[in-house]
């Protein structure tokens, strides 16, 4: 699943490529890719049709693309959900989902999805923040990010540290790779209890998730396989500076112990035994 820095470089790429433009039409070939449109494909594209996209904006994983009239084009790329820009003449991708095509017969925009889990809706609401997301939390970094009100909420938690950096309610745009890095570099284990962290030891985890997100965007994301790629279709390469992720029996580039991986949410979860020694209680 797309993190904060894949995210970021598709935005910071949409951003490039279409704002100040103006769509001139829109094809749905999968009705699936706009399920979230509840009104329908039909009424997606003619929403669309004839608007001007403004600069490209993002909450947590989430991207939206403001139009004129306050209304917004928000996507999300689920798991193998690509915005690219390409060519008009260029073929049609595989699974391409949805086509926008500009009114100055430049690169056009194409929402293609293998696994179907993404999509795109058009939110009418006029807020300045789609009311889609206004459930997700400023992500570590946002410029209005509060850091000690995420700390004392931290605190306040009973549950496993590794939850709750997931909780796109309490902080957004973490997701399994980037917790699993985190947790290496502040030595601390996932399952550690949150109301038990100290108020440094949270400030530092912080820091941690800050400085692997920035390194990450700088990086152009990662990228384990073809389904995550940039608006250009290009990988990130994120995934040569890894610590902990996906790098079960490898020794740890601290202390040189073989990485262990455990079973978390259906998912996995990678550490070191010696320098993030699981807690007694869990």
């Amino acid at each position: 699943m797309p993190e904060l820095p894949e995210v970021e470089t598709v935005r910071r790429g949409l951003d490039k490529w279409v704002s100040g433009r103006r769509i001139a039409t829109v094809e749905v070939l999968h009705p699936r890719a706009v399920r979230r449109h509840l009104p329908g494909a039909a009424h997606f594209a003619a929403l669309l049709a004839g608007r001007r996209v403004g600069a490209v904006l993002r909450r947590g994983k989430y991207l939206w693309l403001p139009l004129d009239d306050e209304d917004a084009l928000i996507g999300h790329l689920g798991m193998s959900g690509q915005l690219l820009m390409q060519p008009a003449d260029a073929p049609d991708e595989t699974h391409l989902r949805v086509r926008l095509r500009f009114d100055d017969d430049g690169p056009e925009l194409r929402f293609v999805d293998q696994r179907t889990f993404g999509g795109l809706a058009v939110s009418t609401g006029g807020a300045v923040l789609p009311a889609e997301l206004a459930h997700i939390a400023l992500d570590p970094v946002d410029p209005l990010f509060a850091d000690e009100a995420f700390v004392a909420a931290m605190r306040r938690r009973r549950t496993e540290v590794k939850r709750a950096i997931l909780d796109q309610t309490l902080i957004s745009g973490v997701g399994n790779i980037y917790a699993d890095e985190a947790l290496w570099r502040a030595s601390l284990h996932g399952a550690r209890d949150t109301s038990l962290l100290t108020r440094p030891a949270v400030r530092r985890l912080l820091g941690h998730v800050r400085d692997v997100l920035h390194e990450a965007i700088g990086q152009g994301g990662t990228s384990f396989d073809a389904l995550y790629v940039n608006v250009n279709g290009e990988s990130g390469y994120f995934e040569r500076s890894l610590n902990a992720y996906g790098r079960e029996g490898l020794p740890c580039n601290r202390c040189g112990t073989a990485i262990r991986r455990e079973s978390f949410m259906n998912r996995s979860s990678f550490s070191c035994p010696r320098c993030q020694p699981r807690p007694r209680t869990a």
